[in-house]
């Protein structure tokens, strides 16, 4: 049955597929990224340089540090749009670059500032659960020795947990949501929707798709954001796919 949403319809269009599916789309993410690896790769090292840069800039602030670093998850949807755009321009040959998005720039503006309100509420929460965890003592320069000493381990579970629950909500809402606004006229909300209703379609592949990207972000990132150049656009190119797959075209 169709969900009823102000004046709109979002019919039941969200498609089942198998846990093992991620495993496709990173392949035709690779593969994508091979066809267009001069664009993607540029990209994707500018992407790692900036996160490389924040991070450094924050480094001298624990909190700030750790911040930027899981942050980066919370704004990834927004940045791999480039990726999403050149999957969609593989797939249909001769059409313009952000060609849908640029008639959703409103609802595009709007997942932006709704991703950056996250961040900054993580930073918010980052420095609250520090703070509580420190009491009058100083905030410590950020370094590995300090996060994984076992007097500060209330505050690394803390941290994990808190910033799992904010992670699985921005993925929750976000799993297709900006590809659709790349590919067809729709609104925000729809997506949204859309979205979330692909997650309680399929929970287990979800969870299996959510476990590849913070995993392979994590390595790109624990590799000085250098492996990240690579990872990032396979991951972007690969949430293409998985949008296609999930999601009936011209429903």
């Amino acid at each position: 049955m169709p969900i009823r949403l102000s004046s709109l319809w979002v019919h039941d269009c969200v498609n089942r597929v198998t846990w093992l599916e991620p495993l496709d789309w990173i392949q035709s993410g690779w593969d994508d990224f091979a066809n267009s690896w001069p664009q993607s790769l540029a990209y994707g090292a500018a992407i790692s340089l900036v996160g490389f840069g924040l991070v450094n800039i924050g480094w001298s602030h624990q909190y700030l540090a750790m911040t930027l670093t899981s942050g980066f998850l919370l704004i990834s949807p927004f940045l791999a749009m480039v990726f999403y755009d050149i999957s969609r321009r593989r797939e249909q040959p001769g059409t313009a670059a952000f060609v849908s998005a640029r008639k959703n720039l409103s609802s595009i503006g709007l997942f932006a500032l709704l991703l950056a309100f996250v961040l900054s509420a993580w930073e918010r929460i980052t420095a609250i659960l520090l703070g509580i965890h420190l009491g009058s003592h100083p905030v410590p320069e950020a370094s590995l020795t300090w996060l994984f000493s076992p007097t500060n381990l209330n505050f690394v579970v803390a941290f994990i947990i808190v910033g799992a629950v904010l992670a699985a909500l921005v993925f929750a809402v976000s799993v297709v949501s900006l590809q659709m606004l790349m590919d067809r006229e729709t609104d925000l909300a729809t997506t949204v929707v859309t979205s979330l209703w692909t997650v309680r379609e399929n929970p287990l592949t979800m969870l299996v798709w959510a476990a590849f990207i913070v995993l392979l972000t994590g390595i790109g990132i624990a590799t000085w954001f250098i492996g990240l150049a690579v990872i990032f656009p396979i991951l972007g190119h690969a949430s293409w796919h998985a949008y296609r797959n999930l999601v009936e075209p011209g429903a």
